[in-house]
């Protein structure tokens, strides 16, 4: 695409209601001084002085912070939090970067996923050490997946949104928000309804039906039963993301890292190859931020091929950012199109 093409796609985003429905997870780093850690007389172990907390939404609020930043006007969370100190947190995180909430369940008897991420101070940053993670190891009640499947339903048969984004992180089956039940669900809305749906999954690629998806090489691999070794060449790569795309009867996008992103269709599979690097990188988000700028191109009417060429250019932009985990902004991405 042309520069100008690439401003005109990247204007209609602020017309377009996308919701995210998922695992909201909040990223919380605590940062430690060692300079100040102290040996605990109870037990005569080190106790490590935390001297700056940082919280950021993550997960699924990854994909939202991502939104946010390419400008999309409207952002819809769907999903549920605890009554917790963290839920708080990423609620206020949510809202500031201006995601609705209403449709995110507060539960009593469930923790917000947190992924608590100790850092320790060194001369030449920060250096991550063992994290701890917060999860929910039993099955989600009936009653919440009824709530969240009425709210998919509701939004989708009333064209209250344009794109649903479905950001599957639990790995533990039925625990998290996209249970078999909600899955299937939206299977079948996508089938027969105009509203595009399109899906990220951690480990269950190979069980959405009737929506986009985006998986790496691996996981597309994976999904129609090859082997890890099968999609190392570039044809079988593009036969595999094809294949799958008959399977689900809609385009499925393969991120190749470095070698950039496959858009196919059940007939094609156009190579649209990533930007050359520009120094030292960090990909640390780059799959979500291929995520939001995909779907919201498709939503604002971008063939695949250009959706993918967007894809491209947010990650471009976030690997560059070091140490976080970085969105893209409209203003970054047209730095890169010449």
């Amino acid at each position: 695409m042309t520069k100008r093409q690439v401003q005109e796609l990247l204007h209609r985003f602020r017309d377009l209601r996308i919701a995210v429905v998922g695992d909201f997870f909040l990223d919380k780093y605590l940062i430690l001084d060692p300079a100040l850690s102290e040996i605990s007389i109870e037990t005569g172990l080190e106790a490590r002085q935390v001297v700056e907390i940082r919280c950021s939404p993550g997960a699924a609020g990854t994909v939202t912070n991502n939104l946010s930043a390419l400008g999309v006007g409207t952002i819809e969370a769907v999903g549920m939090v605890g009554e917790d100190g963290e839920g708080y947190d990423l609620l206020k995180g949510l809202e500031s970067r201006g995601v609705g909430c209403s449709l995110l369940m507060r539960l009593p008897d469930r923790f917000t996923p947190t992924y608590t991420k100790p850092m320790v101070m060194t001369p030449s940053g920060e250096t991550e050490i063992e994290r701890l993670d917060i999860k929910n190891r039993k099955p989600i009640p009936h009653h919440v997946e009824d709530a969240i499947i009425a709210s998919l339903t509701e939004m989708i048969t009333n064209r209250d949104v344009d794109a649903i984004l479905v950001a599957d992180q639990v790995q533990e089956r039925n625990c998290g928000v996209i249970t078999d039940r909600v899955r299937e669900h939206l299977g079948r809305l996508s089938a027969t309804e105009t509203v595009l749906v399109m899906a990220d999954s951690r480990t269950r690629i190979s069980e959405f039906r009737n929506v986009i998806v985006k998986p790496n090489r691996h996981e597309a691999a994976a999904a129609i039963g090859m082997s890890d070794r099968a999609d190392a060449d570039p044809d079988q790569a593009q036969a595999i993301g094809c294949a799958l795309a008959r399977r689900n009867t809609k385009p499925v996008f393969i991120t190749l890292g470095p070698d950039g992103i496959l858009a196919c269709t059940a007939d094609t599979a156009v190579h649209v190859p990533a930007l050359p690097v520009r120094g030292e990188i960090d990909i640390v988000g780059a799959g979500d931020s291929v995520f939001a700028g995909i779907a919201s191109s498709l939503a604002a009417g971008a063939s695949p091929e250009q959706a993918a060429e967007i894809g491209n250019l947010c990650a471009s932009v976030t690997i560059h950012k070091l140490g976080t985990t970085g969105t893209a902004s409209p203003d970054e991405i047209l730095a890169l199109v010449h």
